[in-house]
């Protein structure tokens, strides 16, 4: 989380407003609708860096967890937010797959701007505040544990140290066919397409 001039909520209070709006958000009457569009986004687009750290990565298989854990996410930052106005207090740090998750339910633009008009919440989000440190028995830890949500979910809520880890091993893999600094280049020419044969050469 970046340096904010606010000082952090107790995670206790943060923990009892989040639990509060997550309660909203799953009583809204387009929860459904988000919860399914959220899942679909990865066919227009996903990152090589989020998702693919969890080991052995299915989206049909995780999607609905790494949902849930998202949408936990999103109820601390919102109820960080209500409780100082700053958003870059509320731009907790979280794990990559499950901001990578944030950012499919976001996507959603019409449902989640009615959802907050109707639970009169804001779901904050800026890239450029983001940072990726997340570790367990942080502050997110402490103010999602104070929410009363239990253990986190160690598949996607991954330690900096592991994740980066992961990382390097992804890093190596992807360079052995020709897609580099981790999705961000690749070595890929688009040759007239043939049918029966892959375009990329």
């Amino acid at each position: 989380m970046s340096t904010s001039s606010t000082m952090l909520p107790d995670p206790a209070a943060v923990g009892v407003r989040a639990a509060e709006i997550l309660a909203a958000i799953e009583a809204d009457e387009a929860y459904e609708r988000l919860r399914e569009s959220s899942g679909k986004y990865v066919d227009c687009w996903a990152t090589f860096t989020g998702y693919p750290v969890v080991a052995r990565w299915n989206l049909e298989a995780d999607k609905a967890a790494l949902f849930g854990e998202a949408m936990k996410a999103l109820a601390l930052k919102a109820a960080v937010f209500a409780l100082t106005g700053d958003e870059v207090a509320a731009e907790l740090l979280l794990s990559l797959p499950v901001d990578e998750m944030t950012h499919a339910v976001l996507a959603q633009h019409n449902v989640v701007t009615a959802l907050q008009a109707r639970i009169g919440v804001l779901l904050p989000h800026m890239t450029d505040l983001e940072e990726f440190g997340w570790e367990p028995g942080d502050y997110t830890a402490q103010c999602y544990q104070a929410a009363g949500w239990g253990v986190m979910n160690d598949r996607y809520w991954i330690g900096t140290a592991e994740a980066k880890r992961r990382l390097a091993a992804l890093d190596q893999k992807y360079a052995s066919a020709g897609i580099h600094d981790l999705g961000r280049r690749h070595d890929f020419t688009f040759t007239p397409a043939v049918p029966g044969e892959l375009v990329a050469a």
